[in-house]
């Protein structure tokens, strides 16, 4: 499995070796002993899967302690912009983003640590998949308006599909007012 580090502390991208024949492909998407040597947590306690049309936009979404989440995330099918912002308050790279593409064609993975805010937008109709370090717990559920101004977001894309739950999420600002001072 090939690590790709990002300029963010704790996330990495994954991309997985893929063997192919004529049957078809094969790859390992979770390794305990290797996701261990890299720091990530071993230990996922719930899976999660969504389908989307080309356009919808999910996010940015987190969970607060004591239930914050790691999130393991990749596509089975088709291809989003994943998005990941940096909110854990003192680290140097706070309120900051790292976009990836994750696609089925490559396979590749993001490890997205507790601490983060998470969102994606479809680029083609995508089956999303992701491994949970903790559970759901709606009372610790929280987010960050996708269109936010201080983060400015590039998410490629003009008009997406939002749900009218995620429309009416916080600001960055408005969550971490200290944060912008």
């Amino acid at each position: 499995m090939q690590i790709i580090k990002t300029s963010i502390e704790g996330l990495i991208e994954l991309r997985p070796k893929t063997f192919k024949d004529s049957r078809g492909s094969f790859l390992e998407t979770y390794n305990q002993p290797v996701f261990e040597s890299l720091g990530i947590p071993a230990h996922f306690v719930q899976d999660n899967q969504s389908f989307s049309v080309k356009g919808v936009l999910r996010g940015l979404h987190f969970q607060k302690e004591p239930f914050a989440q790691g999130k393991l995330v990749r596509v089975i099918t088709g291809k989003v912009m994943d998005i990941a912002v940096d909110l854990r308050e003192g680290s140097p790279t706070f309120g900051k983003y790292e976009a990836f593409i994750l696609d089925s064609e490559s396979s590749n993975m993001a490890y997205i640590p507790e601490g983060f805010a998470h969102g994606f937008v479809a680029l083609e109709d995508s089956i999303f998949s992701y491994k949970c370090t903790n559970v759901y717990n709606k009372a610790c559920e929280s987010g960050i308006i996708w269109n936010d101004p201080d983060l400015n977001i590039d998410w490629g894309i003009d008009n997406p599909i939002v749900s009218d739950k995620d429309q009416i999420l916080a600001g960055f600002r408005d969550l971490y007012p200290q944060s912008l001072a």
